[in-house]
């Protein structure tokens, strides 16, 4: 199979000839990986299988404030500490409930565009997605700051949804020009969940951020298009939601949160799972064969009867082993149905 068939298979719940994979890395294991095969061209080799075209407001340095970075919307990222791939807010640009103070920028139509062309020239075989990050409760606390907009949802529910309407309104405006392009899905990346349940609990999540979504999910299927999302933590409490409003996958699937065998029993034929192989507690600790026999445990129950791309549960961080690294690459690489 081509990996865009194979990926397609898993998303649409049929088993493949292999597991569907993709790994991708922070800054600093990138730098890592590239000293210890000595080749700066070594992702491209891995044998990835999706390609996406990604805007998330893209930060561009700050003139004379080495590790500084200022986004499209104004935000000031500081990446001279320990985060350097998106950093921590400098300051709260919307310090007080109220719209009228802030102008939200116009869409960078010739830079996205720009990067469309670019990622499809260069997919190959590859799955693609439409990927907006930090798309829309991410901006939105960028912006207010995050325990002020958690606030507001109480205190200024009308603000709230002031806010959100004008970001739907500017993502909306970004996928319509990803639909003119050939994309297989649309991905958004909003984190909601924490260690245990969604940051503003799923009460606000249905009445501020779920309309939206099914607008933006909406928009997506009505063109044909697979939907993935982004999402941090354990946000399994809105799972029947997310289906009812069309997502097709969930990424980052982060086995110390959930019970995987529960979670693919009840969910199989219905939603798609990304990740599985935790940056959290098993890549940065485990010895090389720990790793190869935990992750071929979680292939074996997620990749049954498809549903499954297997993947870090997030960009490889830089606290993880060259040799761990190297070791997962060369597992999904080499990978069969009979080894699983």
């Amino acid at each position: 199979m081509r990996k865009r068939e194979r990926v397609i298979a898993a998303l649409t719940h049929q088993e493949t000839d292999f597991i569907p994979y993709q790994i991708d890395f922070t800054h600093q294991a990138w730098e890592t990986m590239a000293k210890y095969y000595n080749d700066n061209d070594f992702a491209s080799k891995i044998g990835n299988h999706i390609a996406s075209s990604s805007y998330w407001g893209d930060p561009s340095p700050i003139p004379d404030r080495p590790g500084y970075y200022q986004d499209d919307f104004g935000v000031v990222w500081n990446r001279s500490g320990a985060d350097k791939d998106v950093g921590v807010v400098e300051k709260i640009l919307i310090p007080e409930p109220d719209m009228s103070g802030y102008t939200f920028p116009q869409v960078p139509e010739k830079r996205i565009r720009e990067r469309i062309e670019n990622t499809l020239a260069n997919a190959g075989d590859r799955f693609t997605f439409a990927e907006i990050t930090f798309s829309f409760f991410e901006r939105a606390w960028t912006l207010t700051g995050m325990e002020n907009l958690l606030a507001y949802m109480i205190t200024d529910p009308d603000f709230v949804h002031e806010l959100f309407d004008k970001l739907a309104e500017y993502n909306m405006k970004i996928i319509k020009i990803y639909l003119e392009y050939g994309f297989d899905g649309l991905f958004l990346g909003d984190d909601w969940g924490q260690q245990k349940g969604l940051i503003m609990g799923p009460v606000f999540w249905r009445k501020f951020i779920k309309p939206q979504f099914a607008k933006m999910f909406g928009l997506a299927k009505e063109n044909g298009l697979f939907t993935g999302l982004h999402s941090c933590g354990d946000i399994q409490e809105i799972y029947p939601d997310l289906v009812e409003i069309g997502l097709d996958v969930h990424q980052t699937f982060q086995p110390e949160i959930f019970d995987i065998q529960a979670i693919k029993a009840l969910y199989s034929g219905k939603l798609a799972f990304w990740g599985g192989i935790s940056t959290q507690k098993l890549l940065p600790f485990a010895t090389p064969s720990e790793l190869v026999k935990k992750a071929n445990e979680i292939m074996k129950i997620m990749g049954k009867g498809g549903g499954f791309i297997v993947a870090p549960t997030h960009s490889i961080p830089g606290d993880v082993p060259a040799e761990n690294m190297h070791t997962l690459i060369e597992l999904v690489k080499n990978q069969t149905v009979s080894t699983l």
